[in-house]
C-alpha cells in the first residue's frame, strides 16, 4: 500500500544542512542578479559616454579661451578646477610656447599592440598661464622626439585631469616628476605655475610634429563592449541556480516519497 505524502513543507527541508542549501541558493542569486543589473547600468554608462564623444569629437575647433574661460572656478583649496560638461574632447586652438626642459612622460601605456609611454610638454600661452599638451604615443626604449616649436599652433582636443581608481600606481606626493601614472593635474600644479585643470591631446601642429613619432592618441573605443551580454549570462545564472533548487527540492522529496511506499 502507497503512502500519501502530506501536504506542507517536508520537515527534512528544514535540517541544518538543507536551510545552508537555501542560504547559499539566495545570496547567489542575489548576487547574481545585482551583478546583471549592474553589467546595464555599466551599460548606460558606456552610452553616455560615447555619446558625449560623439557629440564633441569632430565639432567646429573653437579657440581655447572661448571655450574654457567662462567655466573656471577656484575650490576653497586654491587649486583650480574646471566645469567639464560640455567642453571635454571639444577640438581648441592655442598657440604658445613649449617649455622643452619640462617635459615628462605618461608611463605604461599602449597603443596599436606596442607598450610604450606618452609624450607631455608643458606650453606657455601668451597670457602666462600653462597647458599640459600629450603630444602623443612612442613605443619603449624611444627617445623623446624634438619638439618642433619652441613657438607652435596648436590644434587638439581638451581632456579632464585624470583620476587614480580603486587600484593602480600612484605618483609621489612631492617633488618634481618626470614619468607620472597619469595626468593628474592637481598634483602637477604644484610644479607648473598657473597650470590649467585640462590639458589637450595633440591633432596636429604647426610646425608640425615629426612624420612617425610620436603617434596620435588614437580614438577612443566607442563600442558598447560585452555589457549587455554579461548581464544576461547573469540573469540566466539566476534563472538556473532557481530551477536547479527547485529540481533538487523535488527529487529529494520524490526519493523520501518512494522510501517510504
Amino acid at each position: 500500500m502507497r503512502h500519501r505524502y502530506r501536504l506542507g513543507v517536508p520537515r527534512f527541508l528544514l535540517s541544518p544542512r538543507w536551510l545552508a542549501f537555501h542560504l547559499l541558493v539566495v545570496v547567489g542569486v542575489i548576487a547574481m542578479v545585482n551583478l546583471g543589473f549592474w553589467q546595464l547600468r555599466r551599460l548606460d554608462e558606456r552610452r553616455d559616454f560615447n555619446a558625449e564623444v560623439e557629440a564633441a569629437y569632430d565639432a567646429s575647433p573653437v579657440a581655447l579661451d572661448r571655450l574654457v574661460d567662462p567655466v573656471w572656478r577656484a575650490d576653497e583649496s586654491g587649486v583650480v578646477a574646471a566645469d567639464e560638461s560640455g567642453i571635454v574632447w571639444r577640438p581648441v586652438t592655442v598657440s604658445g610656447t613649449y617649455e622643452e626642459s619640462a617635459s615628462l612622460r605618461v608611463v605604461n601605456r599602449s597603443q596599436y599592440g606596442r607598450a610604450g609611454d606618452n609624450l607631455v610638454a608643458p606650453l606657455r600661452l601668451d597670457d602666462g598661464r600653462v597647458v599640459l599638451v600629450n603630444r602623443g604615443f612612442v613605443p619603449l626604449g624611444i627617445d623623446d622626439p624634438a619638439l618642433p616649436g619652441p613657438r607652435v599652433e596648436l590644434l587638439g582636443r581638451l581632456r579632464p585631469s585624470e583620476e587614480r581608481g580603486a587600484v593602480g600606481a600612484r605618483d609621489p606626493s612631492e617633488g618634481t616628476l618626470t614619468e607620472v601614472q597619469r595626468l593628474d593635474l592637481v598634483r602637477l600644479s604644484k610644479q607648473f605655475d598657473d597650470l590649467l585643470p585640462v590639458y589637450l591631446e595633440l591633432v596636429s601642429s604647426s610646425p608640425a610634429e615629426a612624420d612617425d613619432l610620436p603617434q596620435p592618441v588614437v580614438r577612443p573605443d566607442l563600442s558598447e563592449g560585452s555589457h549587455l551580454s554579461y548581464a544576461v549570462q547573469w540573469f540566466i545564472f539566476a534563472a538556473a541556480a532557481l530551477v536547479g533548487w527547485v529540481l533538487a527540492i523535488r527529487l529529494s522529496v520524490r526519493r523520501r516519497v518512494a522510501r517510504a511506499s
